[in-house]
């Protein structure tokens, strides 16, 4: 896709991988309409692109519904609508140990918000015969993420849900592109300031920076690839996986062993240094 003068909408624009992607998709020539709970920061990111910040909460499909209109009205119809709303919450203990509204919220977050998207914007695209869905995953959605089963159970679901609308809607002009990175520096991490991002990325081989995504994306959605690696190395994590799953898990269980021997646990915002 040729983005200039494209109609792009963000959900969870306000800050991390979302507001990179707001400057990016408008310098591209985009016109970029932002939805978050936090609206607030949608607006301050709004005002550094020229475009619109809208309130909305995506486990709520009126909100979304109610975020497109606005968008539309606004500027006009939807070309890309970048799904990117997401939480980590981490488990207590076991794989199964947390609780019912963690998986719930993690249900809502990551695929539901996708569906209700989809969902009001499907017709109209279908209609036209074009239109994009760009949807973030993660690396977990293909891998795993260790301590967080919520986490990757939700994130398989999204890329199975990307695929779902590839396959039925491929043939009626619409383009579907998968995220699917592993770390990046975000407040998700615990993060919040430019210079904690930047001294993490320094001192974390795996972690990379928001731009480092957004390059990623842009190119991915030029060439309206499916799945979108930020991460390259995650390509030969999957061939691994896929070769002998048996001997992925044992891998995948001495990393857990090693991240809980040198982190003293399972926490994501202390872990991640020691996954490259």
């Amino acid at each position: 896709m040729n983005l200039h003068d494209k109609h792009v909408v963000i959900t969870g624009g306000g800050s991390g991988i979302g507001a990179a992607m707001a400057h990016r998709f408008r310098s591209e020539g985009a016109r970029v309409t932002l939805g978050d709970v936090q609206v607030e920061k949608a607006q301050r990111i709004a005002q550094q692109v020229d475009g619109l910040a809208v309130e909305c909460d995506v486990t709520r499909e009126q909100q979304v519904i109610e975020l497109i209109r606005q968008a539309q009205q606004h500027a006009g119809d939807i070309d890309l609508f970048f799904s990117n709303a997401g939480i980590a919450c981490g488990e207590p203990d076991h794989a199964a140990s947390a609780d019912n509204q963690i998986w719930q919220n993690n249900w809502e977050l990551h695929v539901m918000s996708h569906v209700y998207a989809a969902r009001a914007l499907l017709p109209s695209m279908i209609e036209r015969r074009e239109g994009y869905f760009l949807q973030m995953s993660s690396a977990a959605g293909l891998l795993c993420q260790i301590g967080d089963a919520a986490y990757s159970a939700t994130k398989h679901a999204a890329v199975s849900f990307a695929e779902s609308l590839a396959i039925s809607h491929g043939d009626d002009g619409i383009s579907v592109s998968v995220i699917c990175p592993q770390y990046v520096a975000t407040p998700l991490l615990g993060l919040q300031s430019d210079s904690q991002m930047s001294t993490a990325v320094k001192n974390s081989q795996g972690l990379i920076a928001t731009d480092v995504v957004a390059d990623a994306v842009i190119e991915g959605v030029r060439q309206e690839a499916f799945l979108i690696l930020p991460h390259p190395k995650v390509s030969q994590y999957i061939q691994q996986k896929s070769s002998d799953y048996d001997k992925w898990l044992a891998n995948m269980r001495s990393l857990r062993r090693y991240i809980i021997k040198e982190s003293g646990g399972l926490d994501l915002q202390k872990m991640h240094p020691f996954i490259s």
